[in-house]
């Protein structure tokens, strides 16, 4: 199990519309921020409210690289650059979460987040993280995380801001990296008889290398399942227009719950993808996009995800226990 530890900074909890310098820990109803080196990296913030904790570094990124119950096992994998000689001018995975430029191109999206960002503590329970302004693309990325006063709910938003003198065409992207040895689940559209609905329920997008028989996936009537699987490097990728809005990943008893939305008159990337999956080896991806939009100079585009984690839950291997499962968590979830 990974652990971040304090720094010299002072700590200081954010309350609801005041910002108050303590070194206590936070009350129910408080957000702790603090300062912490983590997974090699000596600059974190970290946000806690007693339940849950966000650490975000301001080394590289903007990069989360932990979501985690308070002294529980990261959910985000921790593979990648932080164990590795960082490379200025040259795309490394960092792990973590991260934002990207839709569609995928290189070197478009592949645009290296290894120089250190800003931070600006909010006074909403919030911290803003800002890249500068990407050399090759024009864009500045900048991630704001605002948790919940207690439970384990945190709002991600995504921001995508163009610098350049010209309109730029793209869509947010946010990209989760899971830790290995888990599954993905996406929900597939409720089911209507073909006396009621004769119209397609959604688009579903599959790319070069995608192979519907490799045995990580497993698609019923229910839900689209992809796992990952350490001896299998080949990857496996698929998307989809997602209207119900949500995906999950269950791994080792907890599950990660990630609420985002959907938009019926707007255009999506990849061929209507809103959610994407993606594995290779023990390695997963669980992806999600707005719409595409063209950006004016200095024009910005917002895209939000809610994050939740549950502990102690057996989702099982068949839809119905899986369904079993998630069907309370996802009531819980809703805002």
């Amino acid at each position: 199990m990974s652990t971040c530890s304090p720094r010299s900074w002072l700590a200081y909890t954010m309350l609801i519309g005041a910002v108050v310098w303590l070194t206590a820990a936070p009350s129910r109803a408080e957000v702790l921020v603090e300062r912490v080196s983590c997974l090699n990296l000596p600059n974190c913030v970290k946000l806690s409210n007693g339940r849950i904790e966000v650490v975000v570094t301001t080394d590289v990124g903007p990069r989360i690289i932990r979501y985690a119950l308070v002294g529980g096992e990261n959910i985000l994998s921790e593979i990648g650059g932080s164990r590795e000689p960082r490379d200025r001018d040259r795309w490394q995975l960092w792990g973590g979460h991260r934002l990207w430029i839709a569609p995928e191109g290189k070197p478009r999206s592949y645009g290296p987040d290894n120089d250190p960002i800003t931070h600006a503590v909010q006074a909403d329970r919030s911290v803003r993280f800002d890249q500068p302004v990407e050399k090759g693309t024009g864009i500045q990325k900048s991630i704001i995380v605002s948790l919940d006063a207690d439970g384990s709910g945190v709002s991600i938003r995504h921001i995508l801001t163009n610098k350049n003198r010209t309109p730029f065409e793209l869509a947010p992207w946010g990209v989760t990296i899971m830790a290995g040895g888990g599954t993905a689940i996406v929900p597939q559209e409720p089911y209507r008889s073909h006396d009621d609905e004769v119209l397609p329920a959604r688009p579903l997008a599959l790319w070069y290398y995608t192979d519907l028989s490799d045995a990580r996936f497993k698609i019923g009537p229910k839900f689209v399942r992809l796992s990952t699987d350490a001896a299998r490097k080949e990857p496996q990728k698929i998307g989809m227009g997602n209207k119900q809005g949500w995906a999950a990943y269950a791994r080792k008893g907890q599950v990660f719950i990630k609420r985002y939305g959907y938009q019926d008159d707007r255009i999506y990337p990849d061929f209507g993808s809103n959610t994407e999956v993606y594995t290779s080896s023990d390695f997963l991806e669980i992806e999600t996009l707005g719409p595409m939009i063209t950006l004016a100079p200095d024009g910005a585009v917002e895209h939000v995800e809610r994050w939740f984690l549950f502990n102690d839950i057996t989702v099982g291997d068949t839809e119905q226990t899986i369904d079993a499962a998630l069907q309370p968590l996802l009531a819980k979830t809703k805002s």
